[in-house]
């Protein structure tokens, strides 16, 4: 971090991996400049396979992903959208439940405004 306060330099893929992949949000400390309730935005490495743990439901927020690469595909209530060429993208608004699975390893940007708790789905239990 830079000695001014409120400029922060970094690198997406470690500092995403030390937060579940995001990078800017609510959850935060305060202090940090990348604390926002504005908006939340996401650096998600996938490798082929991963999928989101359940559905996400009742959402509060709008949201865009953009593919950088890799393929993705993102399920919503009677649509399938494969995100396959840089660039590709998606937008949801509020109220649009939704999953997500990898078909390829996939690096994906997500940006989702407001940023609000919520929504997260905790790790599975190693027991």
């Amino acid at each position: 971090m830079n000695d001014d306060s409120t400029i922060y330099t970094g690198k997406a893929t470690p500092d995403a991996a030390a937060d579940r992949g995001w990078l800017l949000g609510h959850f935060k400390d305060p202090s940090d400049p990348r604390h926002s309730e504005d908006v939340e935005i996401k650096w998600g490495v996938h490798t082929k396979g991963d999928a989101r743990e359940r559905w996400a439901t009742a959402e509060k927020r709008t949201a865009l992903l953009v593919l950088i690469s890799g393929r993705f595909r993102l399920e919503f209530p009677g649509r399938t959208v494969v995100l396959s060429e840089q660039g590709d993208y998606v937008l949801w608004g509020r109220g649009v439940d939704h999953s997500w699975y990898a078909e390829e390893d996939a690096v994906v940007l997500t940006v989702r405004w407001p940023s609000i708790p919520g929504y997260r789905v905790d790790e599975p239990d190693s027991r």
